[in-house]
């Protein structure tokens, strides 16, 4: 299904880096193929794939289109961290399950802002929420907003007055007071279309207050983010796949034979294989451990942050390496390798950060 899914946003790929935006007919690719509710609880109608599997599809379908997959794999990772954590109540949570279970609804997290940047760096949103009567009502501003126009729920972070706390607010796409500015202009990853989600006055039940941090809490390793490297992985096969076709035919008429058979191109060719290998041994390995010894995962938050800077990192050079095998040619955008490399680039931005990581492995390292 994935391989199927992929050869087919495959096509609308360059359609989607020149609107910046997520086309209609690729959500409904992936809506009649139930891809959406992947990660539910079979009661509500999903397939409760393990975090291996759900790599392995992430991989595949990031090979046809990088912006589809990291798109609909933030919907699918709040899907299985809702219902493997138990982070709602119940009534609220079988609400979105049922919504994604039968009508295959789009989820995502708006937390990110322009002032706080990350939530990872731990800003306080200027999002705000102030209780009237039974009703929130929201102001604020988002942004990397993936997927924002085609969005059917938007879990808002925000700052609740009444109770001093941050929270996360379930607000639906029609809710008066919302809507999305087209602000998404950036070198790669233009298909998310991650633009700016506005909220005037905006005014939801007070049981749509879906989460509230009024307590220290320690952060817990989520495991599902790593569909992030499966992402990046997935651009850096997709130029590994398109540069071994480019060089087995590719024959200038200073050669006798295919640029497949010259030495530096082998060399450059052995080098992505290995790096491939070796980004997705340690992803993989992770995932499996993940899924094998759920009583372990506590331990897992360095090696889980580990693998998504291996893996960014490594794609990159993947992609770099392809583009030096096509050489010029590879910047025309008759080819598809220069959105490989500008996609790619896009993953060393993604949480968490490489900087981040490396002290918290010195910390590890220093406190053992």
């Amino acid at each position: 299904m994935a391989t199927e899914l992929s050869i087919k946003i495959r096509e609308r790929r360059k359609i989607a880096d020149q609107a910046a935006s997520l086309p209609i007919e690729t959500i409904e690719d992936l809506r009649k193929a139930h891809y959406l509710s992947l990660t539910l609880p079979k009661k509500y109608g999903g397939e409760a794939l393990s975090l291996y599997e759900f790599l392995l599809l992430q991989e595949k379908l990031a090979e046809g289109d990088a912006s589809t997959a990291l798109s609909v794999g933030w919907h699918l990772g709040v899907v299985k961290e809702l219902s493997e954590e138990h982070i709602w109540e119940g009534a609220m949570y079988d609400f979105l399950a049922k919504e994604v279970g039968e009508k295959q609804m789009l989820v995502n997290r708006a937390a990110t802002e322009p002032a706080t940047g990350s939530p990872t760096r731990g800003g306080i949103p200027e999002t705000k929420a102030v209780k009237k009567g039974d009703q929130y009502v929201i102001n604020g501003r988002k942004s990397f907003t993936s997927m924002a126009e085609v969005l059917d729920y938007f879990i808002v972070t925000a700052y609740i007055e009444e109770k001093k706390a941050i929270g996360s607010i379930l607000i639906p796409k029609e809710t008066n007071g919302l809507h999305v500015e087209k602000t998404w202009d950036t070198l790669g990853m233009r298909g998310t279309g991650s633009d700016d989600l506005v909220l005037e006055n905006c005014q939801v039940p007070s049981k749509y207050l879906v989460e509230i941090n009024d307590k220290p809490k320690k952060p817990k390793p989520k495991g599902w983010l790593l569909h992030i490297p499966a992402c990046y992985l997935g651009i850096a096969m997709a130029a590994r796949n398109d540069v071994i076709e480019f060089a087995k035919n590719f024959q200038p008429n200073s050669l006798k034979h295919p640029i497949s058979e010259v030495e530096h191109v082998k060399q450059k060719m052995g080098e992505i294989e290995l790096k491939l290998m070796q980004a997705r041994y340690f992803m993989y390995s992770v995932a499996e451990k993940w899924d094998q010894h759920p009583e372990s995962r506590k331990s897992l938050a360095g090696e889980l942050a580990a693998v998504k800077v291996v893996a960014t990192n490594a794609a990159n050079e993947v992609v770099d390496l392809a583009m030096r095998i096509v050489g010029g040619r590879g910047l025309s955008k008759t080819m598809p390798f220069e959105q490989y490399y500008r996609d790619v680039r896009a993953g060393l931005h993604n949480p968490p950060m490489d900087d981040m990581v490396l002290q918290m492995l010195a910390k590890n390292a220093f406190s053992s």
